[in-house]
């Protein structure tokens, strides 16, 4: 029925964008970023990059339509035939990705422009939304490419944008440079080890289509310099990840930046390295048990598992509220590395839908802590006190949006760890079904500490706080989070759009190389 419906969307559009949307979908963002400098007024270079993203967010719909029709969709530029030519490949695990990114990137967008003008420098503000457009292109880029060495070049462009949008909160918090410092050291090494895998798979293969690459692995099977370089790309993009234990610059990162890209780059940027990793491993170098069997369960199994139970503990006892949410972020990537480490079609389909649900999870997270800092300057667990009353809407979407990061019924954040635990009951994972549980039952502490300082603590009087009281939240604000906190019940009760994407992305990556 959805395939059926998507034939006649299609069908009333334009024949050009349906033969150039894949194309269209980086080059629109990757023009307009440098457009925003000319414009010199803060709210004309938002109100330019918020109709390029919702232009980004139409051209994905449009992708996810052709995809439900064709299963799969192949760009090809200037009729250079791959393997010589650059490629765009859309499929369903890159689909998935390609809705989030421009999904949350657009909901990001709205609901920081109130921050945007309270945190940055008006002189800053345009150059802000052009590296947020950059940011956007190359994270979209890293997606859609089918090109390896591609790969690397938006990579970079994602990553150094995000230097900048992240040392742009030193206006606020002079801690946002030396944490864009360590993101910039720390994003080069992996960057440094990413590329040398690239050169070392080009030496053995002769090729950086991907598809190719995993043709002439197959053609000739894998060797030192293969496994050298499968081992480079996996600990560069490890880093790109914030895989455990190579994610100390993330929690600065998500809690120094300005509030916009702290809720943006905690719904994209790791689930776009996350999707590369699927995709090398079980797309590109799909050639065994060298790879499957070794990495996945001596590695990053328990890496994972060291991630869930850790970083865990450490959001327990952090006292700053985007800290506390950044520990977690490290601890729910390793869920999503738990499923692609059991190596099954069911693993992996699950640790993809937990990909997509925490976005939408700690997006609102991220956002609902941005909009009580709007309103009262809170910063800390204890300065929620009482918000529960004085911010009713706001505290009952964070709540919700809890609720899931803990797994609770009703939300889906339950859908996927449900899936989670199945797929390590069909493996015989006992050990990985405890470590779900522990981990969920620590995040039920951090943020229990949460919802009971908002509900069940009395407010300081408004003196007290850390700014004047604005007279409600911005609507503007509060509408991207609303959607979130529904969409994180809506998906509870029908999650066939991410589970038959992440289903269908598992079956064609264990069936037999990239598809």
């Amino acid at each position: 029925m959805s395939a059926l419906i998507a034939s006649d969307i299609l069908s009333l559009l334009p024949a050009w964008v349906l033969m150039h949307a894949a194309a269209l979908l980086v080059v629109t963002p990757l023009l307009s970023g440098p457009i925003a400098l000319i414009l010199s007024r803060g709210r004309l270079a938002w109100a330019w990059a918020l109709g390029i993203s919702i232009i980004t967010f139409m051209l994905a719909l449009v992708l996810y339509g052709q995809v439900l029709e064709h299963g799969s969709v192949m760009y090809v530029f200037g009729n250079w035939a791959p393997p010589v030519g650059i490629t765009y490949n859309i499929d369903a695990l890159n689909i998935l990705i390609l809705l989030i990114v421009a999904g949350m990137g657009l909901l990001s967008l709205i609901n920081g422009l109130p921050s945007v003008m309270q945190e940055i420098e008006p002189k800053d503000q345009a150059p802000f939304f052009a590296a947020y457009m950059l940011c956007l292109a190359g994270l979209m880029g890293v997606a859609i490419t089918g090109d390896a060495f591609n790969v690397f070049v938006f990579l970079e462009i994602s990553s150094i944008s995000t230097y900048i949008l992240v040392a742009m909160g030193g206006s606020k918090d002079r801690r946002a440079l030396t944490s864009s410092f360590n993101y910039l050291i720390l994003g080069t090494i992996g960057a440094t080890f990413f590329v040398i895998g690239l050169g070392l798979v080009y030496m053995a293969t002769g090729t950086l289509n991907m598809a190719d690459i995993t043709v002439q692995l197959h053609e000739n099977g894998d060797s030192r310099v293969v496994r050298a370089a499968f081992a480079f790309i996996v600990i560069g993009l490890g880093l790109k990840t914030a895989m455990f234990p190579l994610h100390t610059w993330l929690p600065g990162a998500y809690s120094y930046s300005p509030t916009m890209v702290g809720t943006f780059l905690a719904s994209t940027a790791t689930k776009v390295a996350f999707y590369a990793m699927v995709r090398f491993i079980f797309g590109v170098f799909s050639t065994g048990e060298p790879f499957d069997g070794a990495l996945l369960e001596l590695v990053l199994a328990p890496m994972a598992v060291a991630a869930m139970i850790i970083c865990s503990v450490q959001a327990l006892y952090q006292m700053d509220l985007r800290k506390l949410l950044a520990y977690s972020s490290v601890a729910q990537l390793g869920y999503m590395l738990l499923g692609l480490s059991m190596g099954t079609a069911a693993g992996l389909s699950a640790g993809l839908l937990h990909m997509f649900n925490h976005a939408l999870m700690k997006g609102a997270l991220f956002m609902g802590v941005g909009i009580f800092g709007l309103r009262y300057g809170v910063r800390r667990v204890p300065d929620l006190a009482g918000l529960g009353k004085t911010m009713p809407v706001t505290a009952a979407a964070f709540t919700v949006s809890g609720l899931s990061l803990i797994g609770m019924p009703l939300t889906a954040g339950f859908v996927s760890k449900y899936y989670l635990i199945i797929a390590a009951l069909e493996r015989g994972w006992w050990w990985a079904v405890a470590a779900i549980l522990a981990s969920s039952v620590l995040a039920i502490f951090y943020v229990w500490k949460m919802v009971e300082m908002m509900y069940l603590r009395e407010a300081p009087k408004a003196k007290s706080r850390a700014r004047k009281p604005q007279a409600k939240a911005p609507l503007l604000a509060l509408i991207p989070l609303l959607i979130l906190a529904v969409a994180n019940v809506w998906f509870f009760f029908d999650a066939s759009l991410p589970k038959g994407l992440t289903d269908a992305a598992a079956a064609a990556l264990l069936g037999g190389g990239a598809s």
